[in-house]
């Protein structure tokens, strides 16, 4: 049997920015949950709440164990697995030249990786048939966002959050015309699409099955957020 604990972390903000928190859960080797904490960050955006999870997470976790991490942030994974050398090679600088959102905590991150046997499993977000342990720690994030409070088993609270149930599948009927995000009919936008699933956008909410949803940077989301680019999402 492998000895290979598992665990989850997530953040969130209301808002993007707004009220932000950061929640993580760890489980046994069968992914049954042990324990979880969870923090308030203020004012922050939803990267920094992904990162600070991560960061927490790790600071959790004793020198040496060996860790499957499973995450619903792209960026995040991304930022500490795959841009990470690039960044450090250009002086902590971008592709495109601009200074690396969030360094300081990509760098504690990397610090606390480097004596930590960790691998990343990408798990999608808000889905019925999800992560459970993804949906534990997003809703200790939301929780803590929400309430601006620290929780979890140290501080006493040794039931696990209760994920709130993934939003329903449902379709709205078919409009008379095909949507387009603005300005894509002139060519300058990115063309608007029906989910297939239901998913979380950029700026911390939900949309559904059937909802219009384009391209916002490296994910999608509600055409209404498709001009503004997550923070940091360049590599």
């Amino acid at each position: 049997m492998s000895d290979r604990i598992i665990a989850a972390c997530d953040g969130a903000a209301k808002g993007n920015p707004g009220p932000a928190g950061w929640g993580w859960v760890i489980a046994d080797s069968e992914g049954r949950p042990e324990r979880w904490e969870a923090g308030p960050l203020g004012r922050a955006t939803n990267n920094i709440g992904e990162l600070t999870a991560l960061q927490r997470l790790l600071e959790a976790l004793a020198p040496g164990t060996s860790v499957e991490v499973r995450m619903d942030s792209q960026y995040a994974m991304k930022a500490v697995t795959q841009w990470l050398a690039g960044w450090k090679r250009n002086g902590w600088k971008t592709s495109s030249g601009q200074p690396v959102a969030n360094r300081e905590l990509v760098e504690r991150i990397d610090r606390l990786l480097a004596d930590r046997d960790v691998t990343f499993l990408y798990v999608p977000a808000h889905r019925e048939d999800g992560d459970h342990l993804n949906a534990i720690a997003d809703q200790a994030a939301s929780d803590a966002a929400r309430t601006q409070e620290a929780a979890g088993t140290a501080l006493g609270h040794p039931d696990m959050p209760v994920p709130e149930p993934a939003a329903p599948s449902r379709r709205k009927a078919a409009p008379a015309k095909a949507r387009t995000s603005p300005g894509a009919e002139a060519g300058r936008g990115p063309r608007a699409i029906k989910a297939k699933f239901a998913g979380s956008c950029a700026c911390g909410k939900p949309y559904s099955v059937g909802d219009m949803i384009t391209k916002n940077g490296s994910r999608w989301g509600h055409q209404a957020c498709g001009a503004a680019v997550p923070d940091g999402a360049t590599a």
